[in-house]
């Protein structure tokens, strides 16, 4: 079996009252997260739901907090081979908490490390898929959380260059990296793949018909060198602010975002 943990040092067990039980993919995972600080909206979901991972493909799940993307790609694809990298000790410990409550440990590992300094055994160059949420908040804003956990998930203080360079040195040739992120942050992130990676796909997460995209999924291939491509993208709300059927078939029921 593979361990469910692999800690760069020696670290005390995650405190009582720090995290709260709760479930994702409409109870088909069970998740704890913290109860204070940094808490998971859609986007995990929204970013597993987009990576195309196939039997027995190896993907790698960068700055994966408590596991949400993890957990549910693993769900959603059967038999592919996910490892997790998470700075935070108390969240890559709840994560590794969160693989054995779902009975993913064989297929599931959880590393402690940053991105700069990745563990020795994590391979370069080894892994057919890349996922990553990275931080979506500019360093020098004002409005940075005060909780020290939520800053370090949410600031953006290394850059998505930096985040970007670290899927691509991960990848395979021909790998593929899937991110989720703002929308205003799109040209960034197409100038941090080129000419590094090609095949780039856009896809645009509408709040609303009508309204603008405030999140955007990008896919990328590593050494492509097709042009990129806008897809129709999703909307995510009703008017009422209820979820479209769409939605709710990825976020409740597991489904793959086709778009």
């Amino acid at each position: 079996m593979r361990p469910r943990l692999v800690v760069d040092r020696e670290n005390e067990e995650t405190p009582p009252g720090y995290a709260t039980d709760g479930t994702l993919l409409g109870g088909r995972v069970q998740f704890r997260q913290p109860a204070k600080g940094y808490r998971v909206a859609i986007d995990p979901i929204l970013l597993a739901a987009a990576v195309p991972a196939a039997a027995g493909e190896r993907v790698l799940d960068l700055g994966a907090g408590a596991g949400a993307a993890a957990l549910c790609l693993a769900v959603r694809a059967a038999d592919c081979r996910i490892d997790c990298l998470e700075a935070q000790d108390p969240l890559a410990r709840l994560a590794a908490e969160n693989v054995t409550a779902n009975k993913l440990d064989r297929r599931i590992i959880v590393h402690v490390g940053d991105l700069r300094r990745p563990p020795s055994d994590l391979p370069r160059n080894g892994f057919d898929h890349v996922m990553t949420n990275p931080p979506y908040v500019a360093a020098n804003a004002s409005d940075a959380p005060p909780d020290p956990s939520k800053r370090k998930a949410t600031v953006d203080e290394l850059g998505v260059e930096a985040w970007i360079e670290a899927a691509l040195k991960f990848l395979k040739p021909r790998g593929r990296l899937t991110l989720i992120h703002r929308a205003d942050r799109l040209d960034a992130l197409i100038a941090a793949l080129i000419p590094r990676a090609g095949e780039v796909t856009v896809i645009p997460l509408w709040p609303r018909q009508g309204e603008a995209a405030r999140r955007v999924i990008v896919r990328a291939r590593k050494g492509a060198k097709s042009p990129a491509q806008l897809l129709p993208g999703l909307v995510l709300h009703r008017a009422d602010g209820s979820f479209t059927p769409e939605a709710e078939a990825i976020l409740r029921d597991g489904a793959a975002l086709e778009a």
